[in-house]
């Protein structure tokens, strides 16, 4: 019997590889000024989920059902197609991985796109403080309690967890094509991400935003500014070094053929 020699992924792996880098190639080379607009929007979209977030926490105390109301906000960065910091993690990395781009292009699209979602997040943050007074004990509750998890295995744990989560979200995604099936793992994740309180770079600073913008939380942006430079490694760590990585080894067939064409 004749044994034939494996030669790359299935077929579904290898479509959905050609989604990532296509996509990934266009985010790579987005102009400046929707990138800007791009990363902006983002942060509204998730400033959003926070406020569905805060609401359903105040009235019920309950973090697990405020986390299922924060999906609203991953339900909107889907349909709106805006981004999210760490949802350029997988697509971006596996276009530069294949030669699409370089690697000052995959820096300027993190740095634009979390310094966009960030100010669109502190926007909405102070829309929901000035909209919602009654809100404010809550709000500083939940920013206080990322404020004040500190530099330390258990906070850094949370950030890997997090961008591992969000990054596995953007796989699924990328796995089909139909709107309806990618809507699922945007409410799953984004519940697990919120009712778990993971330590998300964009999502946990825009939750402190809206205590700062309260005026009486017990910590300053200080303590953001180092929670954010925290969460954010951790959140590479684990959508980088762990959820892409593994799946760059197992596309490694595709890649070199895509390299081979760039050439």
């Amino acid at each position: 019997m004749r044994e034939d020699r494996w030669t790359g992924s299935e077929p579904e792996v290898r479509q959905a590889f050609d989604r990532v880098v296509e996509e990934g190639a266009i985010r790579l080379a987005r102009p400046w000024a929707p990138l800007i607009v791009t990363g902006i929007v983002g942060g509204v979209d998730v400033g959003t989920g926070v406020l569905a977030y805060l609401l359903v926490k105040e009235a019920t105390g309950q973090t697990l059902l405020a986390g299922l109301a924060f999906s609203i906000g991953f339900v909107a960065l889907l349909l709106a197609r805006s981004e999210l910091f760490t949802e350029n993690f997988l697509v971006p990395v596996t276009a530069l991985v294949a030669g699409r781009n370089t690697l000052r292009a995959l820096l300027r699209l993190w740095t634009v796109t979390l310094a966009g979602n960030l100010l669109g997040g502190w926007l909405v943050a102070w829309l929901i403080t000035q909209g919602f007074p009654e809100l404010g004990s809550t709000a500083i509750e939940t920013g206080t309690h990322f404020a004040t998890l500190g530099v330390n295995l258990r906070s850094f744990t949370l950030a890997v967890l997090a961008g591992m989560v969000i990054t596995l979200m953007t796989r699924m995604q990328h796995a089909t094509e139909s709107l309806g099936v990618r809507l699922v793992p945007a409410l799953i994740f984004g519940a697990l991400l919120a009712s778990g309180q993971l330590f998300h770079s964009v999502l946990d600073s825009i939750m402190m935003f809206t205590a700062l913008t309260t005026d009486r939380a017990p910590f300053g942006y200080l303590a953001w500014l180092g929670a954010l430079g925290w969460s954010t490694l951790g959140n590479i760590v684990g959508g980088v070094g762990l959820v892409t990585g593994l799946r760059l080894i197992r596309v490694s067939v595709e890649i070199d053929e895509e390299r081979s064409r760039q050439r």
